[in-house]
């Protein structure tokens, strides 16, 4: 029999899930980056700005503090007050995910702190170091589920990929609502999404999603995160509504032009796919500052080339730069 407690937790778990798959039909997922002043401590007057401009722009969702907010890097307050101020920037307009990692003991202090802000729902983001067993990602999704309220996405990346078998087991967690992928295995991604039951969420969390995009939807994960929304969200728009209505003209355009060489110069540098997304953010005056060791900014030339590309997106979509 199920308790009062756990039911309301599994009501609150169906409602968020039915928030989710509105927000990832209706635009973008945002993951707003974490502002830092010259000597890398926490801007939070420069976030609260940053994310304020990304939901002037329209976006489903926001996932404050995950990978491209620099989760890695932030201790217990900063991430107190970086998901507090996404809370109260959004004031209930979109959902707001917030990102956990880690083992699972310190995934579940990020989850009370998350739960304490207001967060709608969590982003497991992949353990620290070490490789599991199926039955160790399980286990990871239960521990964590048992100690938070909150809904979960489950990220599988790096170390981190599902089984069919173990995706129908850590489904049972009442309030596990989704998987982000960040592998682009399309076929593992077809058979897991096969597996899972009805209503289950599945987005693409690639790196540089739109260049997967189409191959995503062509196995029923239309929805994905946008790190370019971070920087230039008239690009990121513009792609989601050529693919959305299948203007395949635009969509193609979009992806020779600007995403194909976006992706090219992020692959120079280990990093750069927060890094650059960051600069670019920076050279449209957003007041996002440095990223954080060990990531590195990019060099000179590199920055450049991204100045470049940059000119190049925002003129094949009319946005003035």
């Amino acid at each position: 029999m199920i308790g009062v407690g756990l039911a309301a937790t599994t009501e609150t778990a169906v409602d968020t899930a039915g928030r989710l798959r509105d927000a990832m039909a209706r635009g973008v997922l945002s993951f707003p980056l974490t502002s830092f002043h010259a000597d890398c401590s926490l801007d939070l007057d420069g976030f609260r700005a940053h994310l304020a401009g990304q939901l002037a722009t329209g976006p489903g969702a926001v996932f404050p503090a995950c990978g491209t907010g620099e989760f890695f890097s932030l201790d217990e307050d900063e991430y107190r007050a970086v998901v507090t101020a996404a809370v109260e920037e959004t004031a209930g307009r979109v959902p707001v995910v917030a990102g956990v990692g880690y083992g699972w003991a310190q995934a579940a202090r990020f989850a009370r702190i998350a739960e304490e802000a207001g967060a709608d729902a969590l982003l497991v983001l992949p353990h620290y170091l070490v490789a599991a067993p199926q039955d160790g990602l399980v286990a990871q999704l239960e521990s964590l589920a048992a100690r938070t309220r909150l809904p979960l996405v489950a990220y599988q990346r790096g170390q981190v990929a599902f089984t069919p078998a173990a995706l129908r087991r850590a489904a049972r967690i009442p309030t596990l609502v989704g998987l982000k992928d960040g592998h682009g295995d399309l076929d593992r991604l077809q058979r897991l999404t096969l597996a899972a039951p009805d209503g289950f969420l599945f987005f693409n969390g690639a790196s540089t999603a739109e260049l997967q995009a189409r191959a995503y939807a062509g196995v029923g994960v239309p929805a994905y995160s946008s790190a370019v929304h971070a920087f230039a969200p008239e690009i990121a728009n513009a792609f989601f509504a050529a693919l959305r209505d299948g203007d395949e003209a635009t969509t193609t355009r979009l992806l020779r032009d600007f995403y194909a060489p976006l992706a090219e110069l992020r692959d120079r540098v280990p990093g750069y796919a927060v890094s650059l997304v960051k600069a670019a953010a920076r050279l449209r005056g957003r007041p996002v500052g440095p990223v954080r060791a060990p990531l590195t900014d990019p060099s000179p030339a590199d920055l450049a080339d991204l100045r470049a590309l940059l000119t190049t997106g925002l003129a094949l979509v009319g946005a003035a730069p």
